[in-house]
């Protein structure tokens, strides 16, 4: 009877042995399919229950181990990390279009956009600004022809009339020429003329000298002419575009408070508008300011030649009007005449 139960009882584990490896092989087949969803992910799968043996053996060990060793594999799956990439490229993409827009917008800040952009006013008060800015060089271009001309032949007739000892013969000597020189030796023999017969040197003088006066006066306002408009252009353009420039930024202020925003991408362009009419400005007055400066000099200059002119015309009046005692009176204003 004990045979018999001994006999059973080995049996029993032998079976047991042999049909436990096969059940640990079927439950680590079952985990490693399970363990790549990305939905379970443990970190260590619990044995698989084995049935209570009445005795413990070696086999049975085995067929644990297996289980244990096999699960840390499955504890680390392959899942696939977040894709921050996702929600990170669209503000990359956003950046990159605002930075773009923002390339254009300051490639489109040019003097001429800037000008078709602006109001009106400030349109108006550019071009009248830029008319000023034109007249002044074609002042400048026109008056150093002119000057240069002037003081040239002023400078070459009074080398011809230094050795002449009277009135005609200083005319003769110029010729037919219409110069400053010219006008005052015509005025001192008119008034030789217009005094014939009368004695007295000192008025005849002064008579020609107030002569020479109105002509040196006539001479000065004439190489004068076109000075006054730029030193009223230098005067008045820098406040004539600093008004430009309040207009635009009183408008600037008034489209900000429109659109309720003080981004600079708003802001800038009507200031930079506005800024604009007072570069205009001051691109007319520099000039204008340096150019009625340089002419000022210049002027001076010449009309300095004028007063030699007039006092060399004085000088031969007074010779021709001194050489009347010797001869006869008669004959002396006569002489002095021609």
């Amino acid at each position: 009877m004990n045979r018999s139960l001994f006999r059973a009882i080995v049996a029993v584990i032998l079976a047991l042995t042999v049909v436990s490896p096969s059940l640990a092989q079927q439950n680590s087949q079952v985990q490693q399919k399970a363990a790549p969803a990305p939905q379970q992910a443990p970190a260590f799968s619990p044995p698989p229950v084995v049935p209570a043996q009445p005795a413990t053996s070696v086999p049975a060990q085995a067929a644990v181990a297996p289980v244990q060793t096999a699960a840390p594999p499955a504890a680390v799956p392959s899942v696939p990390p977040p894709a921050p990439t996702d929600a990170t490229a669209v503000p990359a993409d956003s950046g990159a279009r605002s930075l773009k827009s923002a390339t254009v917008a300051l490639h489109e800040l040019s003097p001429w956009s800037m000008f078709l952009a602006a109001d009106v006013l400030v349109k108006a008060v550019m071009i009248g600004l830029a008319f000023a800015s034109l007249v002044t060089w074609t002042i400048f271009i026109a008056k150093i022809i002119e000057l240069s001309l002037v003081q040239r032949k002023l400078r070459a007739a009074l080398g011809k009339i230094s050795d002449a000892r009277s009135l005609s013969e200083a005319q003769f000597a110029l010729g037919a020429k219409d110069s400053v020189l010219s006008a005052l030796l015509a005025a001192a023999m008119r008034e030789a003329r217009l005094s014939a017969g009368i004695s007295s040197d000192d008025g005849i003088k002064e008579r020609a000298a107030s002569s020479f006066a109105e002509i040196v006066r006539a001479e000065a306002r004439r190489v004068r002419l076109g000075m006054g408009l730029l030193a009223t252009i230098g005067a008045t353009s820098p406040f004539v575009g600093l008004f430009g420039t309040v207009w635009g930024i009183m408008n600037s202020f008034i489209g900000i408070s429109k659109s309720q925003t003080t981004n600079l991408a708003v802001v800038a362009p009507g200031i930079a508008e506005a800024l604009l009419a007072t570069a205009f400005g001051l691109v007319a007055a520099i000039p204008a300011v340096i150019i009625y400066n340089h002419f000022s000099r210049v002027t001076k200059g010449y009309l300095e030649l004028v007063g030699r002119s007039s006092g060399a015309a004085g000088r031969l009046l007074s010779r021709d009007l001194d050489r009347t005692h010797i001869s006869s009176p008669g004959s002396a204003r006569s002489r002095a005449a021609e």
